[in-house]
């Protein structure tokens, strides 16, 4: 009995220990979780201290902007976040690089026109001078789920 609850103890510490967030991890979720806030209610000096300069943001379109294209459109309204969802999130680590995937639920209403998103998300975050700067994004369509 007592090595079937030290195995038990063993297995939790354990599967707690895989499951945990590095110091780093939650510091680029917790610079996500700021993207999205600032997405919503944009302001240059939020949107600036959160991206790289050298920023590369890729729509699902397919149109990409450099990072004064990108504040530009949501501090104009030209691209109008009401909503961000964001959902299944996964954050890699390597060294002062971060990998983040997740899927993005929003509703919009770009140049006065309502609209919904739904559209899985890669962020390339870098650290620089300490602090998280997005440097890239990708999003793509999700495709429709065949009945």
């Amino acid at each position: 009995m007592k090595q079937l609850l030290c195995l038990l103890v063993m297995l939790t510490i354990a599967g707690n220990t895989i499951f945990a967030q590095t110091k780093e991890e939650k510091e680029v979720s917790a610079a996500v979780e700021n993207l999205r806030k600032a997405m919503v209610d944009p302001t240059k000096d939020a949107l600036t201290k959160l991206t790289a300069a050298d920023l590369s943001y890729g729509h699902s379109s397919g149109k990409v902007e450099n990072q004064a294209q990108f504040i530009e459109a949501l501090v104009s309204g030209a691209s109008d976040f009401l909503t961000i969802d964001l959902t299944e999130q996964t954050i890699k680590v390597i060294g002062n690089t971060a990998v983040v995937r997740h899927v993005l639920t929003a509703s919009t209403s770009d140049n006065g026109k309502p609209n919904t998103a739904h559209i899985a998300i890669l962020l390339v975050w870098i650290k620089q001078n300490k602090e998280w700067k997005l440097v890239a994004r990708q999003a793509v369509k999700i495709p429709p789920v065949a009945s």
